[in-house]
């Protein structure tokens, strides 16, 4: 298990600040990069030993009487107060993923220090100075877990909270060995049930090597879990999460790809493209971004991804690829294809002869996670390279009379057209009898509700009545079957708030809940609204990235490659999906898009990269 799995250490931007008795700032040291570990002396006093290999300096502090605030840790921030020493360390610009589990392993490892092991006499004292020897910190047992969370579940929420500076001189003195950890639940001392495959390690481990990476996989193999990984264990502050699509960058917490590069949709030339962005607000970005992400990739047209490239260069004043930018591209081009331009027919950005110089290394995911049957995987498989036998074509057809409502929930009915979604979930809401209650969302920026309408999944305004079919578009109890994607219907309004029975059986009180985007300037707009969308119908478009528990469907009016293959992925067994009217001819790939992935899989096959004690990666 390495390091960073551990939790024994965090490597970013530090500061340490020692005040005097007056409270002014004594001493004051900045490290651009320092790596913070948690360690031990050779009298098993634990200590946090701060380390910058530029100044080739190191500073070591007794973990004792020590104030923990992770209150902004999401955002890569946290600080550790030495009330004896009277030093502040602040960390900024972390990892996420190392930022926590760092400070889970410190509240872990305080928690579960004896009584002994922090009595040390003078000449013990003497002596560990004398030899100096230290070592890293060992991994937290299972032992030492629970105590931990015997210990967070028995601190008053009064100490959960930061102290505001009043209450602190009004607090009684504590225990020179107390540890104080605001919002320690927050630290999350359970282990996560889902774990990383083996795949998507490789996949992260080439990402933190520092190279240019595009990843792929069929729907339901894990791509946006990976991202959110991958954003997680890079510096926040100089990682830029973006996606072709609105709905995409929200799921993974950035902003579209338009948003970001500062030259609209791209119409002008690459030398005025050049131009704009480097008078836009967008030119401090590109230069202090140094790992670019890209969702969504298929939906990005080649001549968008020259440009941007050349953008990149132009403004960073530097010729390697994307101005030297590191580079992660997710997405499948057997799902959604780029929008086409009037008459002229979109090339795939994996046709710019730009894609070959800046992809060092390729993947596939290929363990399915969404769907758990074996039969309605091949399935999908096959559709998804246009493939159809006589046996898949009996197999969707079978679906046409099968009954998938239950516990009042209709199907949802999958639609090519986002205005067809739209009428249909109108005209079927103004048939129900009965009062109606309208929720209008709470935007903190009114200017931007536009712009949180196409980016977000929840409206602006949602009408709703009892029978309303709706979908639950957050998750709220993932255990109980809550979950985004979840079906259900209104059964009634309490506190002017609906309850809504969902097709597991579970019943929920909706309140509104509060989602996120991220702007161009490094701010962030909120919404808060009732979590549930109108689901009588939803459109195809919409539907990626989710699992639907009860769909149906016409493929009659797909349009284009890779349609019906989304709309089928979406659902989460065959028992729970309806195929009304199937034809084979509904059902076919881009040949451009098969020849492509056909030279990907060589290339991954003839240079699989084998390391020591390790199986064969898909990289190449």
């Amino acid at each position: 298990m390495s390091q960073e799995a551990e939790g024994c250490f965090v490597t970013c931007t530090t500061r340490l600040e020692w005040l005097n008795n007056e409270g002014c700032i004594k001493r004051k040291v900045d490290y651009k990069t320092a790596t913070t570990r948690l360690i031990r002396n050779n009298i098993r006093e634990m200590l946090i030993e701060v380390r910058s290999e530029k100044t080739n300096t190191t500073i070591k502090l007794i973990l004792r009487g020590i104030s923990v605030f992770n209150r902004f840790m999401s955002e890569g921030k946290a600080s550790i107060k030495f009330q004896e020493e009277k030093c502040t360390l602040y960390l900024s610009n972390a990892p996420v993923a190392q930022l926590v589990n760092f400070l889970k392993t410190l509240f872990v490892k305080m928690t579960g220090q004896t009584e002994k092991a922090t009595k040390i006499s003078a000449k013990e004292k003497m002596l560990s100075n004398v030899m100096g020897s230290v070592t890293d910190i060992s991994p937290s047992t299972v032992s030492e877990l629970n105590k931990a969370k015997e210990k967070a579940g028995t601190i008053s929420r009064a100490t959960l909270t930061t102290p505001s500076p009043k209450s602190v001189l009004k607090r009684k003195s504590i225990s020179e060995n107390a540890l104080k950890i605001p919002k320690a639940k927050k630290l999350n001392l359970a282990s996560s049930n889902i774990e990383m495959t083996e795949e998507q390690k490789n996949v992260l481990d080439a990402i933190l090597a520092g190279r240019n990476v595009f990843f792929t996989g069929s729907a339901g193999t894990g791509k946006s879990y990976l991202l959110k990984k991958i954003i997680n264990a890079l510096p926040p502050n100089v990682t830029m999460p973006t996606a072709s699509t609105g709905v995409a960058a929200c799921h993974i917490g950035g902003i579209t790809l338009h948003q970001f590069c500062g030259i609209g949709i791209g119409t002008a030339s690459i030398e005025n493209c050049c131009k704009i962005a480097s008078k836009s607000t967008a030119s401090s970005l590109w230069r202090k971004t140094k790992h670019l992400i890209i969702d969504e990739i298929s939906m990005i047209d080649a001549d968008y991804f020259e440009k941007i490239e050349a953008v990149a260069r132009y403004i960073r004043r530097n010729e390697k690829p994307f101005g030297g930018i590191q580079i992660i591209l997710c997405g499948d081009f057997f799902q959604l294809p780029p929008v086409s331009k009037r008459d002229d027919k979109a090339k795939f950005c994996f046709q710019s002869k730009k894609w070959s110089e800046c992809v060092q290394a390729n993947f596939e995911l290929k363990i399915v996670h969404r769907q758990k049957d074996s039969t309605f995987v091949n399935i999908l498989n096959s559709i998804r390279i246009g493939r159809v036998t006589e046996e898949i074509t009996t197999k969707l057809k079978s679906t046409t009379t099968q009954k998938i409502e239950s516990n009042g929930i209709l199907a949802t009915r999958l639609c090519t057209h986002i205005n067809e979604a739209n009428e249909l979930n109108n005209s079927q809401l103004e048939k129900l009898s009965g009062e109606q209650k309208v929720f209008i969302a709470e935007d903190s920026d009114n200017m931007m509700t536009k712009t949180l309408d196409q980016q977000l999944p929840v409206p602006s305004k949602l009408i709703l009545k009892v029978g309303a079919q709706v979908m639950l578009l957050k998750n709220i109890n993932v255990s109980g079957g809550l979950v985004n994607g979840a079906r259900g219907v209104v059964i009634k309004f309490l506190d002017d708030y609906p309850v809504i029975q969902f097709r597991s059986g579970g019943l929920y009180h909706a309140k509104m809940e509060t989602w996120g985007i991220k702007t161009a300037s490094g701010g962030s707009v909120q919404r808060k609204q009732i979590p549930c969308k109108l689901a009588w119908a939803f459109s195809i478009h919409k539907s990626q990235g989710l699992t639907l528990d009860c769909v149906e469907m016409s493929l009659t009016r797909v349009f284009d490659a890779g349609q019906a293959y989304v709309a089928l992925s979406r659902a989460q067994s065959l028992e729970t999906l309806r195929v009304l009217n199937f034809d084979p001819k509904q059902v076919w790939a881009n040949p451009i898009v098969l020849e492509f992935y056909k030279n990907f899989r060589r290339r991954v096959h003839d240079m699989q990269i084998i390391r020591l004690g390790r199986k064969a990666n898909s990289v190449c």
